[in-house]
């Protein structure tokens, strides 16, 4: 069931919730977490969608901000959906008109649960500072994904530069069925590692990411190559040994080459905004092993001129 509540106060969305609540049991308060995702109308579907694929491992209230038609009135627009509506926690989805959507979190703040831990997600373009972003400030984790930037990269770099703990990006997160591979290529006799190569298409944020990983982790040089995509299409461990190589051409599959070993096919589909989200929504510490990589990544485009 979903409840709409145009032209509404935050006073009436207030006790139309706690009338919802009382009605389905109080579900709502048992969720683990609050997912505020800061939105627009074009992209607040598919966002919302990912939330709730996301919700059936981190059972989560979500709360969608979708900024609207600035020169308007302000309003507010608000859609109520039942836990098992659309997943199973409650969503309550609020139109914002006008100014009020350069106040959101005058209006989210006396939506929250008491105690719950707060998680943003801004799916399209974020702030350059979510630590100092109005809603950045009432979460504990703050999700942004440069790569839906003009810019991924820059716009990245210079969200380095304002990091604070709490802070991730979709980008790192795409990277951890790579990482795991190339790590578990390791776990057996192969050599001393000397250099790198990563390659991926132009100006994707992940593929300088995973260079800085592997750059920190191996202390070896790494050089990032282009391709045609899509996405991150290989990496190359050079070793004395021989080199080890895991190339991914389609999207979906990749070869793992190993010295003296027969190639071995491995499923490596890119992942969707709902898996990355999930993974995400697991911890709600600070990611130390982001934090460390993306400020050397910093350090190592500066180091090559490529500036913030």
């Amino acid at each position: 069931m979903t409840l709409y509540l145009p032209r509404a106060t935050t006073s009436q969305i207030s006790e139309a919730l706690g009338a919802e609540r009382h009605s389905v049991g109080g579900g709502a308060m048992n969720m683990v977490l609050t997912l505020i995702i800061v939105t627009d109308e074009a992209d607040h579907y598919d966002a919302v969608r990912a939330a709730t694929e996301a919700g059936r491992e981190h059972p989560s209230r979500v709360l969608a901000l979708i900024r609207r038609d600035p020169d308007a009135e302000p309003a507010i627009d608000a859609e109520i959906r039942r836990p098992g509506t659309s997943g199973p926690g409650e969503a309550l989805l609020l139109r914002l008109y006008g100014e009020l959507g350069e106040h959101p979190d005058s209006i989210v703040t006396p939506l929250l649960v008491p105690d719950a831990p707060v998680v943003a997600w801004w799916p399209g373009v974020g702030p350059a500072e979510p630590g100092a972003d109005p809603v950045g400030r009432l979460a504990q984790r703050r999700i942004t994904d440069a790569l839906r930037a003009a810019d991924p990269v820059g716009d990245l770099m210079n969200r380095i530069t304002h990091y604070r703990p709490g802070d991730t990006d979709l980008t790192w997160t795409r990277l951890t069925p790579w990482r795991s591979l190339l790590a578990s290529t390791m776990d057996q006799p192969c050599g001393w590692v000397t250099a790198a190569e990563v390659t991926a298409e132009p100006y994707y944020p992940s593929a300088d990411l995973l260079a800085a990983w592997l750059s920190e982790q191996l202390e070896v040089p790494v050089e990032r190559k282009e391709s045609h995509g899509p996405g991150i299409t290989g990496a190359k461990l050079i070793t004395n040994g021989g080199d080890i190589v895991l190339n991914r051409l389609d999207g979906r599959v990749a070869t793992l080459s190993r010295p003296n070993q027969p190639d071995q096919t491995v499923a490596l589909p890119r992942r969707r905004a709902s898996e990355a989200l999930a993974e995400e929504l697991r911890r709600l510490d600070a990611d130390e092993i982001y934090e460390s990589t993306a400020k050397h990544m910093g350090t190592l485009l500066n180091h090559a001129g490529v500036g913030v």
